[in-house]
């Protein structure tokens, strides 16, 4: 009997609970703007920032700092100052600290707009909370060279586009386009108004090989710890798996994506 196993987890365990992004990561691997005038002008001067770190108990002008990431739509995390001292290198941070984005983010209709211009059928891939930033990375990675017109992530509980991303990333998440949005569900209602099927990876879903990928497509890509949220299969028309053969019953997230673009990609090629 062929059997398929759920494809999109990920191992938790505390390898993988310290790459977590919603920690402060060391220095050594981000951009940092430390104190609160510096991050103040960067947020007006509309630098590209990635999240701010604050120590809302600091007082003073923190408030007001948080208020202009959130008119810019940046995550805002709440920490002490003993992880700021960490993320800083011991640096005067004044309660507050800025991770600079490696890359530029887009809306959904920009991406729309790039399968548009080149005249394709969408291709689209959307990361369910995918928190690990190498998995974030080799996704986009994979996205680019299979000719896929963007990434869709969600604001929160999910990696971003900073250095360890864009490393990993092999400099590809400077080139496809990547939209960072507050609701999913939101999202994939806009990508189904304008006529693309959503796929979700998942264990229950027909194998990958015998779906229909040709025309506008999203590909749903589960966290590596659950998989797919509940809202998020509902909203999905249709589930796919890949068969799995040998004793494990899971593959690594990217690597699972990549296999379910490179038969999109051959599905495709097909009708030109």
């Amino acid at each position: 009997m062929l059997m398929a196993g759920k494809f999109d987890r990920f191992d938790k365990d505390k390898q993988f609970k310290d790459k977590r992004t919603d920690e402060p990561a060391d220095s050594s691997e981000h951009r940092l703007i430390c104190g609160r005038n510096a991050v103040t002008e960067a947020l007006k001067a509309g630098t590209t920032i990635d999240r701010l770190y604050v120590n809302k108990n600091a007082g003073g002008s923190i408030n007001r700092i948080c208020a202009l990431a959130a008119e810019r739509g940046i995550p805002v995390k709440q920490t002490d100052d003993r992880k700021l001292d960490h993320m800083c290198g011991g640096a005067a941070h004044q309660g507050t600290a800025a991770v600079l984005g490696c890359a530029v983010y887009y809306t959904v209709a920009d991406i729309l707009a790039e399968a548009a211009e080149k005249g394709e059928d969408p291709f689209i891939i959307i990361c369910d909370e995918i928190e690990d930033p190498h998995n974030l990375g080799a996704i986009l990675r994979t996205a680019e060279a299979a000719g896929a017109h963007g990434v869709i992530i969600p604001k929160r509980r999910s990696a971003s586009l900073d250095y360890t991303v864009h490393k990993t990333s092999a400099g590809a998440a400077s080139w496809i386009k990547t939209a960072r949005v507050p609701n999913l569900a939101a999202a994939v209602k806009e990508l189904k108004d304008n006529g693309v099927w959503i796929y979700g990876t998942d264990m229950s879903g027909e194998s990958i090989y015998s779906a229909d990928l040709k025309g506008g497509i999203a590909f749903v890509i589960g966290s590596e710890g659950f998989g797919m949220g509940r809202l998020m299969r509902e909203s999905c028309d249709f589930l796919v798996s890949l068969p799995m053969f040998g004793h494990v019953n899971s593959l690594n997230a990217s690597v699972a994506a990549g296999i379910c673009m490179y038969e999109a990609v051959r599905q495709r090629r097909l009708t030109e």
